[in-house]
C-alpha cells in the first residue's frame, strides 16, 4: 500500500510539475496540428490512467517487436525473423490485461498488417497471467518513445512523399501554366498582330480616303483656281475698260478745259479792248460804260463757270458752249463798240476841223493885241517832300516802267493778227498750239529734280529758238507763222506771271525752280523778260515799287485795278485773297534777282541782278507805307532774298535793317489799325531776330546743287 501511496504521490507531483502541465498526446506525431485543448484533454486522460490498475498498451506487443527486430538485425543480420524476436516479447504480452483488448481498437483500418499484429498480441495477452513488472515500466516507456520516434519518422517520410507530391504538382503546375502562358503570349502576340494588321489596314484605308479626298479637293481647287483666274481677266479687263474710259474722259475733260481758258483769255483781251481808254487816247469822252459794264459781266460769268467746273473736275460741252456763246457776246459787243467808236472818231474829226478854224482866227486877234501876261509861279513840293518820304515813285523809275508797258504793247500789236484772227481756221490753229507749247511746260515746273527742270527748260528754249516741239502729239514751231515768236514770248511772260500769282502764293518753295528757269530764259531771251517785267508790274505795281494815284475821273472799279485788284462784277476781291497774290509775285521777283540759270553763260551778268533788288528795297523805304501791304511786301522780299543781298553789300544791308527797325516800322505802326497787324508783327519779329543773330536765314527752297544731281 505504501508503495502505490509513494506511486500517486509521484504521479501527482508530477502533475503539479510545469512539465506535467503540458499537453500530451500520442498522436502528436502523425498530427502536428492537433489543437491545443485537445493537448490538454489527452494530459488529463493519460493522468487518469495512472490511477486505474497497471495494464499494459494494446501497441507494446508492435512496440516490442518493432524494438526486438532492429536489435536482432543490429546484432546478427543473418539470423531469421523467428530467432530474432526476442522473450520480453512474449513477456510483454502476457502483462496485458485479458480486457485490455476489448477495449482497445487498432490504431488504422488501413493496416491489415499491424491488425493481424493487435489480434496476435490478445490471443497472447489471455494466456499470460498478468503481473505487475515494477522493473519493465522504464523499459516500456523508452518502447513508447521508441514508437512514436518510429511514428515520427514514417510522419517525416509520408511528408517527404507529400511533399515530393506537391513538388510534383507544382512542377506540373508550373508547366501546365507555362504552357498556359506560351499560350496566352502566342494569342496575345496573334492578337497584336490582328490589332496591327486592322489598324495598318484602317491606316491605308484612311490613306486612300485621305488621298481620294485630297485629290478632290485639288480638283476643286484647280476648278475654282480656273473661274478665279477668268473673273480676274474679267475685272482686269473691266479695269482697262475703265481705265481707258476714264482716260478718256480726262482728256476729253482737260481739252475742254483748256478750251474754256483759251474762251477766257480772249474775253479778257477782248473785254481789254472795251476800256475806253485803251489804245484810244484821242478819242472824244463818249460814254462806253455799257460795254464795259457788259464786258465785265461776260467775264465774271465765264471765270465763275471755270471756277465751279474745276472745283468739281472737268467741264461739261454744255459748260464749253455757254463760253462759246459768251465769247460770241462778246465779239459782238467789240463789233458795236467799235462801229460806235467809228462814228465818234468822225464827229471828232468834223470837230476838231471846226475848232482849228476857230483857233485861227483867235490867234489872229491875240497877235493883233500885242500884250503881255506875266508867266505862271512854277509849284514846287519839294519842300513838302523834304519835311517827310515820298509819296511818289523816281521819275526815272517811272520811265523805266513805262518803257516797259509800251514794250508790252508794241508785242501786242505785232501780233495781232494772229491775236484777233477770226475766220481763218489755219491760224487760229497754230494759235492755239502755240499758245499750248508755250503755257504747258511752264506749268510742268517742279522741285522734283534737276533733271525734269532741264527738260522744260529746253523745251521752252527750243520754241523761243525756232526749232520744232511736240506739244501734244503735235509738232509746232514759231516759224509757222511770222508773228509766231512775239506772240509766244507775250504768252510765255504772261503765263510766268500768272503761275507766281497762283502756285507761288499757295506754295512759297515752288518760287524758286520757277524763277531760274525764267532767269535762265531771260538771258538767252531779253525781250521775254521785258515783257514778263510789264505783265508783273501791271498785275503786282508795288514789284515796281509803284503806288498808283486817283485821278479826276477815274472810277472805283478802275482805280481798284490799277491798285492790283480783281474786280468781277463790280465786286472786289478779299484782302487776304488780294495780299496772298502779292506776296506769290513778289516772292517770285525776289527769287529771280538772285538765281542764275546754273548751265548758262557764267561769264556774263545776270540780266536782272540783285542790284535791281537793292534798288527796289531802296525805293519802298523812300516812299510813305500802306497799311498791311508794305509790311507784307517786306517781310517777304527779306525772307526770299534777305541772305543773297547781306552776302552782296554786308554793313550797308545791316545799316537799312537797323533803319526799318527804328524808323520804318513805326512808321508802318502808324498807318497799321489794330486788325491789320498781323504781317506788321511778322516783319517786325523777323527783323529783330536777324539783327540779335546778325544772320539772315537761307529761304525755305532754295536750290542746292545737290538738286541739279538728281
Amino acid at each position: 500500500m505504501e508503495s502505490w501511496q509513494l506511486r500517486f504521490d509521484t504521479l501527482e507531483a508530477l502533475r503539479l510539475s510545469s512539465k506535467g502541465r503540458l499537453s500530451y498526446c500520442s498522436h502528436w506525431q502523425e498530427d502536428e496540428a492537433v489543437p491545443h485543448s485537445r493537448r490538454m484533454f489527452s494530459l488529463k486522460a493519460a493522468l487518469d490512467g495512472c490511477v486505474a490498475p497497471v495494464e499494459l498498451s494494446p501497441y507494446c506487443g508492435w512496440v516490442l517487436d518493432s524494438l526486438s527486430g532492429q536489435a536482432a538485425q543490429e546484432a546478427s543480420p543473418s539470423s531469421t525473423p523467428e530467432q530474432s524476436t526476442p522473450l520480453p516479447k512474449r513477456a510483454s504480452a502476457e502483462k496485458i490485461p485479458p480486457g485490455s483488448h476489448r477495449s482497445s481498437s487498432p490504431p488504422s483500418s488501413t493496416e491489415p498488417s499491424e491488425t493481424k499484429e493487435n489480434d496476435h498480441l490478445s490471443l497472447l495477452s489471455q494466456e499470460v497471467v498478468p503481473a505487475v513488472l515494477s522493473s519493465k515500466v522504464a523499459k516500456v516507456e523508452g518502447c513508447i518513445r521508441m514508437y512514436e520516434e518510429m511514428h515520427r519518422l514514417k510522419a517525416k517520410e509520408r511528408l517527404r512523399q507529400r511533399q515530393e507530391e506537391q513538388e510534383q504538382m507544382v512542377r506540373a503546375a508550373y508547366a501546365q501554366a507555362s504552357e498556359q502562358l506560351k499560350r496566352f503570349d502566342e494569342l496575345r502576340e496573334l492578337k497584336r498582330h490582328q490589332e496591327f494588321q486592322e489598324l495598318q489596314e484602317v491606316m491605308e484605308k484612311s490613306s486612300k480616303e485621305a488621298q481620294g479626298q485630297q485629290e478632290k479637293l485639288k480638283e476643286e481647287h484647280r476648278h475654282r483656281a480656273k473661274i478665279l483666274n477668268l473673273k480676274l481677266r474679267e475685272a482686269e479687263q473691266q479695269r482697262q475698260r475703265q481705265e481707258e474710259l476714264e482716260r478718256l474722259r480726262k482728256e476729253e475733260g482737260q481739252e475742254r478745259l483748256r478750251r474754256l481758258y483759251s474762251i477766257q483769255e480772249e474775253l479778257l483781251q477782248l473785254n481789254q479792248q472795251i476800256d475806253p481808254n485803251y489804245r484810244h487816247k484821242d478819242l472824244p469822252r463818249i460814254d462806253l460804260s455799257a460795254y464795259s459794264n457788259r464786258g465785265n459781266q461776260i467775264c465774271g460769268l465765264v471765270s465763275g463757270l471755270i471756277r465751279t467746273t474745276s472745283e468739281k473736275g472737268f467741264p461739261t460741252q454744255a459748260d464749253v458752249a455757254s463760253t462759246e456763246r459768251a465769247l460770241q457776246e462778246m465779239r459782238g459787243l467789240i463789233s458795236s463798240m467799235q462801229q460806235e467808236i467809228t462814228a465818234a472818231l468822225e464827229e471828232k474829226k468834223r470837230k476838231d476841223e471846226e475848232e482849228k478854224k476857230q483857233k485861227q482866227k483867235e490867234l489872229e486877234k491875240k497877235e493883233q493885241m500885242n500884250s503881255q501876261t506875266p508867266a505862271p509861279a512854277q509849284q514846287s513840293g519839294e519842300k513838302q517832300q523834304k519835311e517827310g518820304l515820298k509819296v511818289k515813285t523816281e521819275e526815272s523809275i517811272m520811265q523805266w516802267y513805262q518803257q516797259l508797258q509800251d514794250a508790252a504793247e508794241q508785242c501786242v500789236a505785232a501780233f495781232s493778227e494772229i491775236g484777233n484772227c477770226k475766220s481763218n481756221t489755219e491760224v487760229k490753229k497754230i494759235k492755239t498750239n502755240l499758245q499750248k507749247a508755250a503755257t504747258i511746260p511752264v506749268s510742268q515746273i517742279s522741285s522734283i529734280s534737276g533733271s525734269k527742270l532741264r527738260e522744260v527748260f529746253d523745251k521752252i528754249n527750243n520754241l523761243l529758238s525756232g526749232k520744232p516741239v511736240q506739244t501734244e502729239g503735235q509738232t509746232v514751231s514759231v516759224t509757222q507763222h511770222p508773228q509766231g515768236l512775239e506772240f509766244v514770248c507775250y504768252k510765255l511772260a504772261e503765263k510766268f506771271v500768272k503761275h507766281g500769282e497762283g502756285e507761288v502764293s499757295f506754295h512759297h518753295d515752288s518760287a524758286f525752280p520757277i524763277a531760274v528757269v525764267l532767269s535762265g530764259i531771260w538771258e538767252l531771251h531779253p525781250r521775254v523778260g521785258d515783257i514778263f517785267l510789264a505783265h508783273l508790274h501791271k498785275k503786282c505795281p508795288y514789284s515796281v515799287p509803284f503806288y498808283p494815284a486817283w485821278k479826276e475821273g477815274t472810277s472805283m472799279e478802275e482805280y481798284q485795278r490799277m491798285l492790283g485788284y480783281e474786280v468781277h462784277d463790280s465786286k472786289v476781291e478779299e484782302q487776304d485773297h488780294f495780299l496772298k497774290r502779292m506776296s506769290g509775285m513778289i516772292r517770285l521777283y525776289a527769287a529771280i534777282i538772285q538765281l542764275r540759270w546754273p548751265y548758262g553763260n557764267k561769264q556774263g551778268a545776270h540780266p536782272h541782278g540783285l542790284s535791281y533788288g537793292w534798288r527796289w528795297l531802296a525805293q519802298i523805304l523812300n516812299l510813305e507805307p500802306l497799311a498791311d501791304v508794305t509790311a507784307m511786301l517786306l517781310l517777304d522780299f527779306l525772307e526770299v532774298c534777305g541772305n543773297a543781298l547781306m552776302k552782296q553789300y554786308g554793313i550797308q544791308f545791316w545799316k537799312t535793317m537797323f533803319f526799318i527797325q527804328k524808323s520804318y516800322i513805326p512808321r508802318i505802326e502808324a498807318v497799321t489799325s489794330s486788325g491789320q497787324m498781323g504781317c506788321l508783327s511778322r516783319l517786325k519779329n523777323f527783323v529783330q531776330k536777324c539783327l540779335r543773330a546778325e544772320e539772315i536765314p537761307l529761304p525755305k527752297g532754295i536750290l542746292t546743287p545737290s538738286f541739279w544731281r538728281t
